[in-house]
């Protein structure tokens, strides 16, 4: 297939974009910031690009990475969450059923199920999300308009028959939390794989599998993250003594801790679960807190990518 991958330079398409290559697929990267994997430079607000984008390089099928994110809303006005993320989105929908497509993946977030009240952890237990849980009221501009964009690739489908699978990703960011910093940066990843976060190997692949899934679903949305070892008749006992729990699972993770100076959560105020993913999609990531533990135990890697460093290619100097 011959794929536009929007955010092609950015931290998802610098993984997804080989992966996709190395089974075939011819990749046409699109991004406002360049990169090893971007053809175009533009954004996809610019309808007149995209249109040139798919008259050009006869495009067969859209993964739709390219955003703004949580960390932009303290560098970018609402308006512009408006134009990339909504109006922007409005367009690769419209130039995919226009050319005929079988087939839309789009990049969500966990984060546009996060009310005020579960971003605070006002319940007297852990919340237990799934693709059920609502209403949906996101507590910013980003939640908000993936909310409006997910909308619209409902509309999309139920009018002009395009297949859409929407992914709504926990977290996969290497560099350290903008608002949290109580832990560590590894720490706090290690932590967040029990129940709010991925691998960017294992997004990569889970858009992969929603491509391939995406005519035979017609229409999803899907939570991916790690599985999560938790069930929801701990969710009482995560919201009070989280800890307790998590040594009841993984009986050498205090030890392991400990030794490494780490803390283990002490509350947890939400899950993710990501079983959805897994009957209907047939996606299951492959790393998770097993395999933090198991890192510590050997003395091995720790098997997600940390870099306190990073900078998204947007917003280097000279770049956006």
């Amino acid at each position: 297939m011959r794929i536009l991958l929007t955010g092609s330079s950015g931290w998802l398409g610098r993984f997804l974009a080989p992966m996709l290559r190395a089974r075939g697929d011819v990749v046409i990267g699109l991004d406002v910031a360049p990169g090893i994997d971007t053809d175009v430079i533009g954004s996809v607000a610019d309808r007149a690009l995209i249109d040139r984008v798919f008259a050009d390089y006869g495009i067969e099928a859209v993964i739709h990475g390219g955003a703004l994110h949580k960390p932009d809303i303290a560098r970018y006005p609402a308006q512009a969450f408006i134009h990339v993320n909504v109006t922007g989105t409005l367009n690769l929908l419209e130039a995919a059923a226009k050319a005929g497509h079988d087939r839309f993946v789009f990049t969500s977030t966990t984060s546009l199920m996060i009310s005020t009240a579960i971003r605070n952890e006002l319940a007297d237990h852990a919340v237990w999300l799934d693709e059920t849980s609502g209403p949906l009221e996101p507590r910013n501009i980003y939640g908000v308009t993936k909310l409006a964009a997910e909308q619209l690739c409902r509309l999309a489908q139920l009018e002009s028959g395009l297949n859409c699978v929407m992914l709504r990703t926990s977290r996969f960011f290497p560099e350290d939390d903008d608002t949290h910093r109580d832990l560590s940066g590894e720490n706090m990843k290690a932590n967040e794989l029990l129940h709010r976060r991925l691998t960017v190997e294992d997004a990569a692949r889970a858009h992969i599998a929603a491509l391939d899934r995406a005519p035979e679903i017609g229409f999803g949305s899907f939570i991916i993250s790690a599985p999560t070892p938790f069930n929801r008749s701990e969710c009482d006992e995560l919201k009070r003594d989280a800890a307790t729990v998590i040594a009841r699972h993984f009986p050498d993770a205090p030890a392991l801790y400990a030794a490494k100076g780490w803390e283990l959560p002490k509350s947890v105020g939400r899950v993710y679960d990501a079983a959805r993913a897994e009957q209907v999609l047939g996606f299951r990531c492959e790393t998770d807190f097993n395999a933090v533990v198991e890192a510590l135990r050997s003395g091995a890697a720790l098997p997600f990518t940390h870099d306190s460093n990073y900078v998204s290619p947007k917003e280097v100097p000279g770049i956006a």
